[in-house]
């Protein structure tokens, strides 16, 4: 289904606009009505395309497995029930990957390479974002591919909360790109992980229940599913992206806080419910997982795409 943009709206707790692939929280935007998300001829991500993971500081073998089943559910599930995570990546091929402006791109498929722990939290629990960069390098990106750095609730990075939730970017030769989300729970639940925690700030409404039972992970994967859009449609910052492009709004940035048709500044809008445990969610994924992901934003339609 599709919802309307909300083009005048204060943007509440979470999902705001990237600047250099980093979320920006509590943001007014107000696009000019010549300003369209548009395809600047820059790379996509296409074809085949490997995910390294890192996980820094410590997660449990549950905690790990919502995140695997979310990159297997984007092109590896085929059984899952609808609408699925499967339905969701498809959406980004259409609106964007297989684009007359990309040249017929070859269909993105995400495959979950290695992974590797750094439980001791190496360069220690407070990171800054060149350090970030050094921890993807360290994830073992391949060309063409996606270095994942995942920060555990203890680990603290630059800007996480007061201004990102989470970053993606591309390395110093641009071969592989990166991704760093962190997980909130500790830190700041209402504007990394909403609307499964209490916002910060704006319209108080009662959390709703987190789909895999942990509202940190189930956050993460929030950013994640954002920061994975953001990345294959606009990698190096030249490709598909709406504003300027030092703090861009991409494919699910310019559709903030929108997960179901009728959202609202406060409201992510009508979500699915799980009659047995509770748990509102929009798309289905690999191993009975269920997941909440954010709204596409259609180019052609200025409108944002959604699940339910």
């Amino acid at each position: 289904m599709v919802s309307r943009v909300l083009v005048v709206a204060v943007v509440l707790m979470s999902l705001a606009q990237l600047s250099a692939g980093s979320r920006r929280l509590m943001e007014l935007y107000i696009p000019p009505a010549s300003d369209q998300l548009t395809y600047h001829h820059g790379t996509v991500l296409s074809g085949d395309i490997p995910v390294s993971v890192l996980w820094y500081g410590k997660f449990t073998p549950a905690q790990k497995s919502i995140v695997s089943d979310f990159l297997l559910s984007l092109t590896t599930a085929p059984g899952a029930a609808t609408p699925s995570a499967g339905q969701w990546w498809g959406t980004i091929d259409q609106l964007y990957l297989s684009s007359a402006a990309t040249n017929g791109a070859a269909p993105a498929r995400v495959l979950l390479d290695a992974q590797a722990s750094d439980e001791a939290c190496s360069l220690g629990r407070s990171l800054t974002l060149a350090q970030v960069e050094q921890l993807a390098a360290r994830a073992g990106g391949k060309k063409g591919g996606i270095a994942l750095v995942l920060t555990d609730e203890d680990v603290a990075v630059e800007g996480f909360c007061s201004s990102r939730c989470g970053k993606h970017g591309s390395g110093a030769q641009g071969e592989s790109a990166y991704i760093w989300v962190g997980n909130s729970a500790k830190q700041c639940p209402g504007q990394c992980a909403w609307p499964f925690a209490q916002p910060q700030y704006g319209p108080q409404g009662k959390p709703l229940v987190a789909p895999n039972g942990d509202v940190g992970m189930d956050g993460l994967v929030m950013v994640l599913a954002t920061m994975v859009a953001g990345t294959v449609t606009n990698p190096n910052g030249d490709a598909f992206y709406q504003g300027p492009k030092e703090a861009p709004l991409e494919a699910c940035t310019a559709c903030p806080g929108v997960y179901g048709s009728g959202a609202y500044p406060g409201f992510p809008g009508n979500l699915l419910v799980d009659q047995t445990t509770g748990a509102s969610y929009n798309a289905n994924g690999a191993n009975g997982r269920k997941y909440l992901l954010p709204a596409l934003y259609n180019p052609e339609t200025s409108t944002c795409s959604t699940l339910v």
